[in-house]
């Protein structure tokens, strides 16, 4: 094998343009490949990154009538729906999957909220339990958080996250003002912000929309004891989840939903996850049609590469006639013929896939820097190009093989 090997670069070698220009049907191809899937997968990773985000994992479990989010706003309290004691966030910490987990009500349209003569307007309000900041991932910016008192005593006291300070407050120091949450007064004791911060790649009009939807005016936060003084009952909570890594969200997701509407009695009114990683397929699932063509379309080149090593086998197998003849009169079987030229043609193919592999990660970089679009290279499609490549080289390196094995010693020796 090893002698096959080194004719086989001795016969590449003394024809180089020749060899080249074989294997450059199976180089374009792979880099195409290469270039193709790398930035497939980039596009993948950030489709995933702009929904899921910088790695927090935070799920959000909450209540929904039949398609819609349930709006207590409008609709009042809900019925056949009970609050979530104790225990049952206790079993839903349990859920094989989930690493914290927090209940908070809200009101994603805050009205009613003032300091002096400004409005708080675009922002949420948020009633929370003392596990919220941890797992959602905030950090005291400056003042405190809540308390036990807090929760124990009904304190009208808030925390503004750093957007909501910035509206209310417009550059003064919001600690220990006091701001009007629909005729009662309440005293901010903290600013908080988001532990990791997560900008998502905008590379389109539609993303920059989607980015901005999501936006808000800010969050402005009080204890969920404190909830009903200003909307005078009790009400079903919302849940958010921390998963213990970003691949168990969806599953995490949709077993607390399921624990959570086991005590659901309404009909129409249900517990949902809202599952990004889902949301995230779909997206990267509506694009592999279009990418699984262009695929097809780049390996049409390796066909048309796999026919080019064919051609040249035949022409070297025409060339060295003689030179088959005396081996075989000498005494070498059909076999080591048949195996010295396939090798031969694995080897072109081979080196082919090597060059076209460095190609398409030059290509790939190249593509990413000129359309600004993240590209990712994948190891696997790495290797199966080059074993597929030297598949190419045996499969059509067959033909002119047998060929030579088959030829009868006396009319080579007697070829001119």
């Amino acid at each position: 094998m090893l002698e096959n090997i080194r004719l086989s670069f001795q016969g590449i070698w003394s024809h180089k343009m020749r060899s080249f220009l074989t294997m450059l049907g199976i180089i374009i191809g792979i880099a195409a490949i290469i270039s193709i899937v790398s930035t497939i997968k980039g596009t993948n990773e950030q489709i995933k990154q702009n929904l899921v985000g910088s790695g927090n994992n935070t799920v959000e479990i909450k209540l929904y009538q039949n398609d819609w989010e349930y709006d207590a706003t409008y609709n009042g309290l809900p019925q056949g729906v009970p609050v979530i004691g104790s225990d049952t966030l206790d079993s839903l910490l349990e859920v094989e999957g989930v690493d914290s987990a927090s209940l908070y009500v809200a009101r994603n349209y805050a009205e009613g909220i003032y300091y002096n003569n400004t409005a708080f307007n675009g922002g949420k309000i948020y009633g929370i339990d003392h596990r919220y900041f941890s797992t959602c991932g905030y950090q005291m910016q400056k003042g405190r958080g809540f308390t036990d008192s807090d929760y124990k005593n009904f304190r009208k006291v808030a925390i503004l996250d750093s957007d909501a300070a910035k509206s209310l407050f417009s550059g003064t120091d919001p600690l220990n003002k006091t701001i009007e949450i629909k005729g009662e007064l309440f005293t901010v004791v903290g600013i908080c912000q988001k532990t990791n911060t997560f900008k998502p790649v905008i590379n389109s009009m539609e993303d920059y929309m989607n980015y901005m939807n999501a936006s808000s005016g800010g969050i402005l936060f009080i204890p969920n004891a404190s909830w009903p003084i200003i909307y005078n009952y009790d009400e079903p909570q919302n849940l958010i989840i921390r998963a213990k890594s970003t691949d168990e969200m969806s599953a995490a997701g949709r077993k607390c939903a399921d624990l959570l509407n086991t005590s659901v009695t309404s009909a129409d009114i249900k517990y949902k996850a809202s599952d990004l990683l889902e949301q995230a397929k779909n997206l990267q699932d509506l694009s592999a049609a279009t990418n699984q063509q262009l695929i097809w379309i780049a390996s049409i080149s390796l066909l048309v590469g796999g026919i080019g090593v064919m051609n040249i086998m035949l022409v070297s197998v025409t060339e060295r006639t003689r030179e088959i003849g005396l081996k075989k009169a000498i005494g070498a079987r059909k076999r080591r013929i048949l195996a010295q030229f396939l090798t031969e043609a694995a080897v072109l193919t081979s080196l082919g896939g090597i060059i076209g592999v460095l190609a398409g990660i030059i290509m790939a970089q190249v593509i990413s820097k000129v359309s600004q679009t993240p590209s990712a290279i994948s190891v696997p499609a790495i290797l199966f190009s080059v074993i597929f490549s030297m598949v190419i080289g045996i499969l059509f390196g067959l033909l002119p093989s047998i060929k030579a094995a088959n030829l009868n010693p006396i009319d080579a020796l007697r070829h001119e």
